[in-house]
């Protein structure tokens, strides 16, 4: 399957490039005017609650935690369909990757006012919470790891709300040992302070995976994106990034929406049929990747024709 190509008109400059490189991160950036993503939310948020074409469906969405529901409804969203192969993130996206690249996986992020900031935490095979690798890079490029996620504001986000934070350069050096495994515990949620910031993730603790127990992330050395409706950051998944606490003194609840790309070489779910983790799973079965640029020379994963809306039916 090829994905034809386009002028890539908002790739990065050779000087954002370095910054990426250093950095690990790049944006925001503009994806959307801000009047138009919040429209489009307002319509999109009704649309989504129907999850009868979801590929995890109503049984998926019952057998376990919410966290797992919000994965892949870009496979039965026509406009998460189109923003996870938008030009203004394709082109950025593959800047970094090279010209053939996979959208793997979308999920989205909701802060609740009240709620707990997100752990400070690094992912490169994404067998955090499930203790299966999720993503395979070729042994070639065993020093490479993680993935590209770009992580969309679809409301605003603020320090007050529950923002990202990045802690620059930390993504080439991963400081969790990921076959470890976390122990779930959802009664902890909102209930924890780390470093005097109340701090969780989703029902884990992620401090569990640390190489060293006495390591601590420097804060100091923090920096918080805040950004408008329609505003995206690209980062390494193996960056330290975090989020704020929704400090509640607002009714308005932070929605960030993430995509996440691979080349066509790694590997996704490699071995897997099942995903388990926070206390419930669903099945593969419907599941694909989306080839959003170039070609697919490789052949390990299946692949989905994102016009089938819902269906994930493979194409290879």
């Amino acid at each position: 399957m090829t994905v034809s190509g386009e002028n890539r008109v908002h790739a990065l400059s050779p000087e954002e490039l370095q910054s990426f490189r250093a950095n690990g991160y790049f944006g925001p950036f503009k994806v959307y005017e801000p009047q138009e993503m919040r429209d489009r939310w307002r319509r999109e948020r009704l649309e989504l609650m129907d999850r009868s074409m979801a590929v995890y469906g109503e049984k998926g969405a019952a057998s376990g935690n919410t966290n797992i529901s919000n994965y892949d409804r870009h496979l039965d969203s026509p406009f998460l369909a189109d923003h996870v192969c938008h030009q203004r993130v394709v082109d950025r996206v593959v800047s970094v990757l090279g010209p053939d690249a996979l959208c793997w996986r979308t999920e989205f992020f909701p802060k609740y006012p009240g709620d707990e900031g997100t752990d400070w935490h690094q992912a490169d095979t994404f067998a955090n919470a499930s203790g299966t690798p999720q993503i395979r890079w070729p042994d070639e490029h065993e020093e490479f790891g993680g993935t590209i996620t770009v992580w969309t504001a679809f409301t605003e986000a603020t320090v007050e709300n529950g923002c990202l934070q990045f802690i620059p350069g930390t993504h080439q050096q991963m400081n969790y040992d990921e076959t470890k495994r976390m122990h779930y515990a959802p009664d902890r949620i909102n209930h924890e302070s780390k470093q005097g910031v109340r701090r969780g993730f989703f029902g884990y603790d992620y401090r569990e995976l640390q190489k060293d127990p006495d390591f601590v992330p420097d804060e100091s050395r923090a920096v918080s994106m805040v950004m408008q409706p329609g505003e995206a950051i690209m980062f390494w998944s193996t960056l330290m990034h975090a989020s704020h606490p929704h400090d509640g003194k607002s009714d308005r609840m932070r929605m960030g929406f993430a995509s996440r790309y691979v080349p066509t070489s790694v590997r996704v779910y490699p071995d897997t049929e099942v995903i388990e983790e926070y206390g419930g799973s669903v099945s593969l079965e419907r599941y694909g990747a989306v080839l959003v640029a170039g070609q697919d020379a490789y052949g390990h994963n299946r692949l989905t024709d994102r016009t089938t809306r819902g269906h994930a039916f493979p194409v290879r």
